[in-house]
């Protein structure tokens, strides 16, 4: 049985779920669809043409679906939030909607943002994704499957994490951090593979030693990118993973933390 809160404003226009919980004090605008079994917890705001999947979590005090930030906003465009299945927002976390007309920001399914996180204009992260306390997301960042970014973390705008990266507290990401890889400090540098998170994700052995190969290639042996890239293809077994890799690095348009 769907629950709200004497308290709570569900403007007229709001799609409401199945089983869903809205707190005292929550404000949900008219463009809003909550998905079946979603926890709208007390002073949250869910505002904007904003679309949560089933089971999510909004905490307190968050704001998902406000106007982005960014000046080149256009009155009259139409901006979009969707959030996936499971994904939990936790206190005071901002998520902004698109900037260019149809534009979204979306997360993935069984995503965890912690508190006072900030997700800007256009953002797309994957699926698994978890990010901890007080990191920054400016514009049309690309977050990838089962990344997770530590807190304090500041993230410039259009840049990529890849799949399954591990990006440390505090750092601060001005250019792609490659996917499977460490990424930490200021200036940022990688630091080998995320080793323990590919473990117990069940990577193979094997996946895990050609991933430290190909590593060593790009970030150690003094190469440029294209000569490391053309080594990894002559010694490294194709797997699907040194395929992502690779793929990563020759698709960048800042550049690759090395």
């Amino acid at each position: 049985m769907t629950s709200i809160h004497q308290t709570a404003i569900v403007e007229p226009g709001a799609q409401i779920g199945q089983d869903v919980s809205i707190g005292a004090y929550a404000v949900v605008g008219p463009e809003v669809r909550l998905g079946d079994r979603c926890q709208i917890q007390s002073h949250a705001v869910i505002d904007g043409a904003t679309t949560l999947g089933a089971d999510c979590q909004v905490f307190p005090f968050a704001h998902i679906g406000g106007k982005t930030q960014d000046l080149k906003f256009k009155d009259g465009n139409r901006t979009y939030v969707k959030v996936g299945d499971r994904t939990v927002l936790r206190e005071y976390v901002t998520v902004n909607c698109g900037t260019k007309d149809g534009e979204s920001t979306i997360i993935g399914d069984d995503c965890l943002i912690m508190a006072y996180c900030h997700l800007a204009h256009g953002c797309v992260f994957g699926d698994h994704v978890i990010v901890s306390n007080s990191t920054q997301f400016a514009g049309e960042v690309n977050v990838g499957d089962w990344a997770v970014i530590s807190g304090l973390v500041g993230v410039h705008q259009f840049v990529r994490i890849g799949c399954h990266a591990m990006i440390g507290g505090g750092t601060v990401l001005k250019q792609d951090a490659a996917p499977y890889f460490l990424t930490d400090g200021n200036p940022s540098a990688a630091h080998g593979i995320n080793v323990v998170g590919l473990e117990r994700r069940g990577f193979s052995r094997e996946a895990i030693s050609a991933l430290r190969s190909a590593y060593k290639l790009l970030c150690r042996d003094g190469r440029n990118v294209t000569d490391a890239i053309a080594a990894i293809r002559e010694q490294i077994p194709d797997t699907p993973e040194i395929r992502a890799l690779v793929d990563f690095f020759l698709s960048t348009q800042r550049g690759v933390v090395r």
